[in-house]
C-alpha cells in the first residue's frame, strides 16, 4: 500500500505559539524545567551553583571603604612584611620594636628578622658572632593592623613601607598591605632552621679542621738538640744577641751580596738547620731576611740571619 505524504505548514507552528501564550509563566517556567530535566546527564542546578561561586562577591560597597585601613583590623593578627634597609634591617627592627612597645602598651605583636648566626674564630682565639639575614631589606611584624599603626610604623626612621597592592582609582591610590599566609611563614621558619643547621655544621668542620692541623704540628713542633735542651721548630722570633749593631750590619752585607729575593736558600745552623726555603724579603741594613718554609702543604715565613743562610745551587 502507499504512504500518506507528509506535509506540514505554518498553521501548526502558530498553533504551538499561540497555546505557550495562553499558559501563565509559571506553567511556561515548569515545561522549561522539564525539558532541561529530560536531558541526560545535564543538570542546571549545578551549573548555576558553580556560576555563583565562581563569581567574586563585591566586598565593598564603594571605592572609598577599600581605601580604609581601618578595615585590616578585622582580619585579626597577621603577619606583614615591612620594607627596610638592606644595611641596617636588623638595626631598623630593633628601633621600630622598642617604639611600638612604648608607644601602644595595650598591643600584641612580634617582630622577625630570619637571619644565620655566623661564627668565626679570631685570631686571638675568641669566636665572633654576626647575623646574616636571609631576606636583606624585609623585616616581618604580626600585629592586628589599623591605620594608626600603619602610619606610625611608617613614620619610623629607616622604615620605607608596607609590602602590599595597589588599590583605588584615578583619583585616588594608596599601598594596601597584604597580609602573608601562614603556610609562606611556615616555609620561611624552616628555611631559617635549616641554614643555621648548616652554618653551624661548617663551623664545626672547620673547627675540627683547624684543631687536626695544630695536633699535626704539635707532632714535630719541639727538637731535642746535642745539650737535651728541647727548642721550638716553629720559633719564628729572633734570639737576642749581644753582638753590636755594627758587626750586625758587617755580617749582613758580607752574606748578603749574592742573595736576592726570589732565591732558593738553604739555612745553615739554627731551629731550621738543613731547611730549604724561598727567599721573601732582604733587609742588608739590619742583616735579616725572611725565608718562606712549606710546612704541612702551608707556607710560613720566619726571619733569619743572613748569615745563616746560602744560596742553594743544587
Amino acid at each position: 500500500p502507499r504512504l500518506a505524504p507528509i506535509s506540514a505548514s505554518l498553521d501548526s507552528t502558530d498553533t504551538q505559539v499561540q497555546l505557550q501564550q495562553q499558559l501563565s509563566a509559571r506553567e511556561r517556567r515548569q515545561l522549561r524545567n522539564e525539558r532541561r530535566e529530560s536531558n541526560s546527564g545535564y543538570s542546571w542546578r549545578e551549573e548555576v551553583e558553580e556560576r555563583l561561586i565562581k563569581k567574586p562577591k563585591k566586598r565593598y560597597t564603594s571605592w572609598t571603604e577599600e581605601l580604609n585601613l581601618d578595615n585590616l583590623a578585622h582580619l585579626g593578627p597577621q603577619w606583614w612584611v615591612v620594607r627596610v634597609s638592606r644595611l641596617r634591617g636588623l638595626e631598623t627592627a630593633e628601633v621600630t620594636a622598642r617604639v611600638l612597645a612604648r608607644n601602644f602598651p595595650n598591643i600584641e605583636f612580634k617582630i622577625y628578622t630570619p637571619a644565620v648566626q655566623e661564627k668565626k674564630r679570631l685570631k686571638n682565639g675568641s669566636i665572633s658572632v654576626k647575623p646574616k639575614p636571609l631576606f636583606p631589606g624585609c623585616v616581618f611584624l604580626k600585629c592586628v593592623l589599623n591605620k594608626e599603626i600603619h602610619d606610625f610604623i611608617r613614620e619610623c626612621d629607616g622604615v620605607g613601607g608596607f609590602v602590599g597592592s595597589k588599590v583605588g582609582n584615578t583619583k585616588r591610590q594608596i599601598n594596601k598591605p597584604r597580609p602573608v599566609s601562614v603556610d609562606d611563614m611556615e616555609a620561611i621558619f624552616r628555611q631559617a632552621k635549616v641554614e643555621q643547621e648548616k652554618a653551624d655544621q661548617a663551623f664545626q668542620e672547620e673547627q675540627q679542621g683547624e684543631n687536626a692541623l695544630m695536633s699535626d704540628k704539635m707532632n714535630i713542633e719541639y727538637n731535642v738538640d746535642s745539650n737535651g735542651v728541647t727548642s721550638s721548630v716553629l720559633d719564628t722570633k729572633p734570639k737576642r744577641q749581644t753582638k753590636k749593631k755594627s758587626d750586625t750590619v758587617a755580617n749582613g752585607a758580607k752574606y748578603s751580596k749574592q742573595l736576592v729575593p726570589g732565591s732558593k736558600v738553604r739555612v745553615l745552623s739554627g731551629n731550621f738547620a738543613e731547611f730549604i726555603g724561598s727567599l721573601k724579603k732582604l733587609n742588608r741594613k739590619t742583616g735579616k731576611a725572611t725565608v718562606g718554609f712549606t710546612l704541612f702543604g702551608k707556607e710560613t715565613l720566619v726571619d733569619l740571619d743572613v748569615k745563616d743562610v746560602v744560596l742553594e745551587t743544587k
